[in-house]
């Protein structure tokens, strides 16, 4: 009776050990994979998110500083403006 249950052991162990290898192999690839997508992202100058998000906040300020700008310069102008149209509409003597 011992010759099938060994045979069953010994199958058991080759396969504990063939998934052991696989999943080896498993890790690998992903490392390398991994490791391909970050030279290959590296290699086109894409930006973090970091770099993104500073950006896009100094785009938003920058902004909002013109717009305030807008408004001063607007303010100044309308009495120019005003005084200019008086100036064109009162009739010369």
């Amino acid at each position: 009776m011992n010759g099938p249950n060994k045979l069953f052991d010994d199958m058991s162990k080759l396969m504990t050990n063939a998934m052991g290898v696989a999943q080896g192999a498993r890790t690998e690839a992903e490392n390398a994979m991994k490791s391909w997508m970050d030279r290959w992202l590296a290699d086109r100058d894409f930006v973090t998110r970091e770099e993104f998000d500073a950006v896009r906040a100094m785009a938003q300020k920058a902004r909002e500083e013109n717009e305030a700008l807008k408004a001063r310069l607007d303010a100044i102008e309308k009495p120019a403006k005003a005084a200019t149209t008086r100036k064109a509409t009162t009739p010369k003597a």
